[in-house]
């Protein structure tokens, strides 16, 4: 072997290890950033000479399934964190504060009332538990309606969100696949564009296409194109809410993804948990207790008394659009629910219209004027305890008394709350496990780059030995000549 080719090999061995150092270098600062994968110096021989090319540790397989697990995990998390808010319209049981326990108390305070009724201290009792329920009812209905107004809020930002990572993806992927073309080190563009995708999976659910020259495409979980050269235009349709019904579409490339009008419907994602929480499990809930206030206004219903067939009308328990009884419960009955006033002394009404009946005039009253009719106080007593229909279509059975249904409400929302929260302990620990093994197969173990530096520089250094050597031969070589 000739000087000049071993020069240039001692040459091209130093800078290659030079290259390589840096390479580790830049893996030990990158080592705390959870979005940095290890960078690989592959050395490449070219016409005897060796060159440095970078490459990224990456894995496709356990990308993707960080990125399902992600997705999942996000939906179960942003549904259970509003059914913990609903469950809180419950109240404390302890505290007898649930439309069962309320219910349960107002049944004792009638009791009570029909065992004396000419006690006014119990018929005021029976009236204060009466409003407590009511007011119960409308809380737990204006508590609806904030947590799906506060969930609209938060699908609005989810949108945007969308759109802005949507953004910065096609100019990090703009430049992969630019910097491909020309040959140049894009494993930096790289890590972005895989953080993007990343932070992307935490609003909806996605699938990543690789293409070419490093491009990919996005489409959801779903198959409706997300990012195809350009993004797409994700679109929320804000309408006002009205309890009982579903709130407004997204739309991507003005196809729905929500609602029952989709064709292609999301199935994960944040943005899946805050449209499940506001159009179905609120939803249901407002119904249930929408129906559970129907069956109120049934129970103390009058009737009248003359035989005329007039229809029956709501008694103690009214509601505004009254004083028919509504055969179906209307959406948002359980906040209009109220005590009729002519009931209340403290608003110009009189305790004896329940006893006697009568509210809504001489029709439909049953007492004979007597302070110790009690006959009417122990109908409505059999009336609260009895069974009675309810609406089948909401999953708490079909014929039972107003506590059980009540009850049955509270534990149909508890039983969701329960459900999501496993979901989510579930899917946290399927994406602990899926984050590690790729965390394994793309991170930075500072043990490997401490090795692979020390190597470096033993074949650094003995490169530069070799020059050294080299540059006094020459040396001896020219003064021999001289």
């Amino acid at each position: 072997m000739s000087l000049s080719v071993a020069y240039n090999t001692a040459r091209s061995s130093l800078q290659a290890s030079q290259s390589q150092m840096a390479i580790v270098s830049r893996n030990t600062a990158g080592a705390s950033d959870p979005a940095y994968s290890r960078k690989i110096g592959a050395l490449v021989t070219t016409g005897g000479a060796a060159r440095v090319t970078v490459l990224r540790a990456s894995d496709r397989a356990l990308l993707n399934k960080m990125l399902e697990t992600t997705s999942d995990a996000a939906t179960q998390k942003s549904l259970l964190e509003g059914l913990q808010r609903l469950s809180q319209t419950i109240g404390d049981p302890e505290l007898d504060e649930s439309p069962a326990a309320r219910i349960g108390a107002l049944n004792n305070a009638l009791k009570q009332y029909a065992n004396a009724p000419d006690d006014t201290v119990l018929a005021r009792g029976f009236v204060k538990t009466a409003s407590d329920l009511a007011t119960s009812l409308n809380q737990a209905t204006s508590s609806i309606n904030a947590i799906r107004q506060e969930t609209q809020v938060q699908i609005a930002d989810s949108v945007s969100r969308i759109n802005d990572i949507l953004a910065k993806f096609k100019i990090a992927n703009d430049e992969v696949v630019s910097g491909t073309a020309l040959g140049r080190d894009v494993t930096d563009a790289l890590d972005t564009r895989d953080s993007l995708i990343a932070q992307l999976s935490e609003e909806i659910g996605i699938t990543v296409v690789p293409r070419t020259d490093n491009d990919i495409a996005i489409y959801t979980d779903s198959g409706v194109a997300l990012f195809d050269r350009l993004p797409r235009s994700v679109r929320y349709e804000s309408t006002a809410l009205a309890a009982g019904k579903p709130g407004g579409a997204i739309l991507i490339d003005e196809i729905p993804v929500t609602g029952s009008s989709s064709p292609m419907p999301l199935n994960s994602g944040n943005l899946v948990g805050l449209v499940k929480l506001r159009d179905n499990a609120a939803v249901q809930y407002q119904k249930q207790l929408d129906e559970l206030a129907r069956g109120l206004i049934e129970a103390f219903a009058e009737y009248d008394k003359t035989g005329a067939g007039k229809p029956n009308l709501a008694g103690v328990f009214t509601y505004s659009g009254g004083p028919n009884i509504p055969t179906m419960a209307p959406a948002g009955l359980a906040g209009l629910i109220q005590v009729d006033d002519r009931v209340d002394p403290s608003k110009g009404g009189k305790f004896e219209k329940i006893r006697d009946g009568g509210i809504n005039g001489a029709d439909y009253t049953y007492g004979d004027g007597t302070a110790s009719f009690s006959t009417r106080l122990h109908q409505l007593v059999k009336a609260v305890q009895a069974d009675r229909a309810f609406d089948p279509s909401l999953g708490l059975g079909d014929k039972m008394s107003l506590q059980d249904f009540a009850s049955s409400s509270a534990g149909w929302l508890e039983a969701e709350r329960k459900s999501a929260s496993q979901q989510v302990d579930y899917q946290e620990t399927l994406l602990a496990q899926a984050s590690e093994a790729l965390s394994n197969a793309t991170d930075v173990n500072m043990d490997d780059e401490t090795a692979l530096m020390l190597q470096l520089e033993k074949t650094y250094s003995a490169s530069a030995k070799l020059m050294s050597v080299i540059d006094q031969m020459l040396k001896t070589l020219l003064n021999s000549v001289g």
